[in-house]
């Protein structure tokens, strides 16, 4: 445990792209597959400590990328500003005979449906962990800020993005009954991994998607449907394809299970891909791309996770017609993770 005043916890996490079987890592599939990637750019936090003082605030929350640095006032609803980053601290017991300055940050535009909100309540709640007796394991550290949305806030959540960001990695995750869940990390060649990560484009489209009725109306229907519902099967086969596809450096074979989860996405409602999306799939398309994937629960706005060919031009050729179609589009410079949750201390 550490509580020296002048000290300060650094963590970082990564997002997550490329959610091969996402939707099957709710309580509504019961059980699923997701195969998913960690990326950088991480969602970073800096916790400074101070000693307590009678009549100064005792929490104080900077959101780097979205507002100025307010005082967090409430352990439970009505939350302020940033309802998931002020639960996660409560959610932590925070010793009362600290001040805590808490600066939080990710590169990546919120809403960009690449699970950027689960890397910072996980960067969050590792770095607060440095605060607590005992410490968690990463998994634990996952569990812990998926609770903190279904229980504290009462969202609806899967588990897949928390996983990513807490492990890191190339994963296949398996939900053997929600949510518990197994990991198996893909131990790609170093020339495979390299060949992968030269591949890959995020493309984000412009706007953070807002579609809580659309997906809400979608949970509805699932839920009626039930665990083995062609829609859920269908989303979670892509998982295993992708993990057996990605192991043989089969590259065509990924991409046609990307398309084809994007395809089942489209099925479970056609807004789930939104214009924007369908635009730059057809450039994708026409550029020759191995595959396309809508990242996260989808809806308008968000962001792709695009693999092209052998080709480096050919990569060159679909970013410059992607960036021209609409000032809006634009690709987020990625690499892979290999480190999920980090946490160091400086004196």
């Amino acid at each position: 445990m550490l509580n020296v005043p002048g000290a300060i916890i650094n963590s970082s996490a990564p997002i997550r792209i490329c959610d091969n079987g996402g939707w099957t890592d709710t309580w509504f599939a019961g059980h699923g597959e997701v195969f998913n990637v960690a990326v950088a750019p991480l969602a970073e936090v800096r916790i400074a400590l101070l000693p307590a003082r009678e009549g100064v605030p005792r929490v104080v929350l900077h959101p780097e990328n979205l507002g100025e640095p307010y005082e967090v006032r409430h352990d439970t609803a009505p939350w302020g500003p940033h309802p998931l980053l002020e639960a996660a601290i409560a959610s932590m017991n925070v010793p009362s005979d600290l001040r805590l300055h808490i600066s939080v940050r990710s590169e990546v535009p919120a809403g960009a449906g690449t699970g950027t909100s689960a890397a910072v309540t996980v960067a969050l709640l590792g770095a607060l962990d440095e605060l607590t007796p005992g410490r968690m394991a990463p998994h634990e550290v996952a569990m812990a800020a998926q609770r903190v949305e279904t229980e504290r806030l009462g969202r609806q959540c899967g588990i897949q993005d928390q996983i990513a960001a807490a492990h890191g990695g190339i994963n296949h995750i398996e939900i053997s009954a929600y949510p518990e869940a197994r990991v198996s990390p893909l131990n790609l060649a170093p020339a495979l991994a390299q060949e992968f990560e030269r591949r890959l484009l995020l493309i984000y489209l412009g706007r953070s998607h807002d579609s809580s009725a659309l997906h809400q109306s979608v949970i509805r229907s699932l839920e009626n449907a039930g665990p083995d519902s062609p829609s859920i099967v269908e989303l979670r086969n892509t998982a295993a394809r992708s993990r057996d596809a990605l192991l043989a450096g089969d590259f065509t074979a990924l991409g046609q299970a990307m398309i084809e989860n994007t395809g089942a996405q489209a099925r479970l409602h056609s807004a789930i891909v939104g214009v924007d999306a369908r635009q730059v799939i057809d450039l994708a398309r026409r550029a020759g791309a191995l595959g396309w994937k809508v990242n996260g629960a989808g809806g308008e706005g968000g962001s792709l996770t695009l693999l092209c060919g052998e080709k480096p031009e050919d990569r060159l050729i679909l970013l410059r017609e992607i960036e021209q179609a609409s000032s809006a589009f634009r690709a987020i410079p990625i690499r892979l993770s290999r480190h999920g949750l980090r946490v160091w201390r400086a004196a």
